[in-house]
């Protein structure tokens, strides 16, 4: 079920969706020159408290893609099993669950509220246990950057904070350019990213209710 609005995002050819290896590297089982997939380490507030260790369970980062225009898209499994964060999970993704977070983004890309770019859903042989036996499916999506605030909050915790900077210096340098020689970079950089998360999350919450019916 590929999407050809996403695929143009990285000007794939729809004419690759018909090729026999497409379902294996959108699937998980195959990798194309040049991918070097990882799940990324985290921390963050879970269940009501902090958990100093959090990652990627199901979902693997295959690489990052430069378009015609020169935009960078980072390129995303979920479901395509274990990672080393999955916790004793199978770090796969159902098929009912994985439709809802195709169709969700489909839609908020519809309203103009930005989103996961859904590429595809590739469905797979095994099936696993769900409270009963359900079909696996794993999907594929791009996003403009994929630094979560708990990718920061681990090195802060840790007192790493030489990380923490070349982390910041990272993201103001690919996603931020603008901030790069104004003085005081790191506290502009933090009011842009909460200015940009707030009116994002509205965006997000005044459609929650109507998609969630």
């Amino acid at each position: 079920m590929p999407t050809r609005v996403a695929a143009g995002l990285i000007d794939l050819d729809p004419e690759q969706f018909e090729r026999p290896e497409f379902p294996d590297l959108f699937g998980g089982s195959a990798l194309a020159s040049g991918m070097e997939p990882l799940a990324m380490l985290y921390s963050g507030h879970q269940f009501g408290v902090y958990v100093p260790q959090l990652g990627d369970g199901r979902a693997v980062l295959l690489g990052e893609v430069k378009n015609e225009t020169r935009e960078r898209w980072d390129l995303h499994l979920k479901g395509a099993g274990m990672t080393p964060f999955s916790r004793d999970g199978d770090g796969r993704a159902v098929l009912r669950s994985t439709i809802r977070e195709y169709l969700c983004c489909a839609a908020m890309q519809g309203l103009g509220i930005p989103t996961t770019q859904a590429l595809c859903l590739v469905a797979a042989m095994t099936r696993v246990y769900r409270s009963r036996s359900k079909p696996v499916q794993c999907w594929s999506a791009w996003r403009r950057r994929h630094v979560r605030f708990g990718t920061f909050e681990v090195f802060y915790y840790r007192k790493q904070h030489e990380h923490l900077r070349t982390l910041a210096d990272y993201v103001i340098e690919q996603h931020f350019s603008h901030l790069q020689d104004v003085d005081e970079k790191y506290a502009r950089f933090f009011t842009e990213v909460v200015e940009r998360t707030a009116k994002l999350i509205a965006q997000w919450q005044a459609v929650a209710g109507p998609m969630g019916s």
